[in-house]
């Protein structure tokens, strides 16, 4: 079900709103307990989310010529992303601990906690779900100004994933006038407890087809090092003289193929960049993207201390997206704002803890543009 509410207030949009564009396609609705809602600005941008795990399903924006595309990867139907969704974390919400945890514990004021693992011995995204991309999240529209928002909370109980303390989340999706999508995170516990918060969002700033020529930038001159199965080992290594060194832009596909550490696993990005030593109480850009075809750009702005990128390498390319093209790896790439991985087992990482009476807040902007 496809939920657009006409808000007080609203502007008239441009025609070219209500003109179909050949790079977007409606999300089939085939699944009736899921409703999907639209975000609208009067310059002709457009996202697109669900109830379910708070999903963003389309970023539709213009390029160079006006033409808009929908620049993030997903699905053809509600019911894939009920079924599917897992596997991939489209547009996700990903809680209660974004990234993985070694061998699925942690210890926490004197206490380990055990947690299911779904990666051998580790658990990754909070392990073995149901996490925050298949629960439905209450959706609240209001308008600020010119602003069209909509805020998302659920109520994750005491020991769910096995992590401690009812939790109590709130996703708030702004589109601004100036072509950004603002996402606030805000967070409060019962009980002493860990978090990470992120969004699951592939981008792809041509529309569709591979990412490789696409350019990108990190504001980062470190990173997380992490085993062959990207555990963290402690060690925050320099990205100079490695294919993560990205400080000046390139193409995404330049170094992509390098052979031997840090690139493991099936090969391709799915590292974690260090943009801030802790976190942040304003957001700044740390990365930049940008696709010399389209001339789409991406600026990306949070208050966290990494950036975890993911090109998809595991994606089986079994699936079709809403113009039924086929999803393959490096299709897009994740760009995914967020505490580090396993902070909980590395008192020298930054502090994912969360105690009670305090109120967890975390802010990203993604800034798209044509040039």
């Amino acid at each position: 079900m496809t939920v657009n509410l006409n808000l007080p207030g609203r502007s008239v949009l441009p025609l070219l709103l209500l003109l179909a564009s050949p790079a977007t396609a409606q999300l089939r609705e085939d699944d009736p307990t899921v409703h999907e809602y639209t975000l609208r600005n009067a310059t002709g941008m457009t996202v697109r989310f669900l109830d379910l795990g708070a999903t963003i399903t389309a970023v539709e924006v213009p390029d160079r010529q006006s033409k808009s595309a929908n620049v993030v990867l997903g699905y053809g139907s509600t019911g894939e992303y009920r079924a599917k969704n897992t596997k991939n974390g489209f547009g996700a919400a990903i809680g209660r601990y974004a990234g993985r945890i070694a061998n699925a514990r942690f210890p926490l004021d004197g206490q380990t906690y055990r947690l299911r693992p779904n990666l051998g011995p580790h658990a990754l995204h909070g392990g073995v779900g149901p996490g925050f991309d298949q629960r439905i999240w209450q959706v609240r529209r209001f308008r600020e100004g010119r602003v069209d928002a909509a805020a998302l909370t659920f109520v994750s109980p005491d020991g769910d994933q096995g992590f401690p303390g009812t939790l109590t989340v709130t996703i708030t999706y702004r589109l601004l006038p100036d072509n950004s999508l603002r996402i606030d995170y805000a967070a409060s516990t019962t009980k002493p407890t860990v978090l990470n918060l992120t969004n699951h969002s592939y981008f792809n700033l041509a529309g569709g087809g591979s990412v490789a020529t696409q350019r990108l930038r990190i504001a980062a001159t470190r990173w997380v090092e992490t085993d062959d199965v990207g555990i963290p080992t402690g060690r925050l290594a320099p990205v100079a003289g490695t294919p993560l060194d990205f400080r000046t832009d390139h193409a995404i596909g330049e170094r992509i193929d390098h052979k031997g550490p840090p690139m493991s696993g099936p090969g391709g990005y799915n590292h974690a960049w260090i943009v801030a030593p802790a976190m942040r109480a304003a957001p700044r850009p740390v990365l930049w993207m940008r696709d010399p075809a389209s001339g789409r750009t991406l600026t990306v702005e949070t208050t966290e201390p990494s950036v975890q990128l993911y090109t998809g390498d595991y994606i089986d390319g079994r699936d079709v997206d809403a113009l039924g093209r086929p999803i393959g790896p490096r299709d897009g790439i994740a760009i995914e704002t967020q505490g580090f991985a396993d902070a909980p087992n590395h008192p020298n990482f930054p502090s994912t803890r969360l105690d009670p009476g305090k109120t967890f807040r975390s802010t990203t902007i993604y800034r798209f543009g044509a040039n």
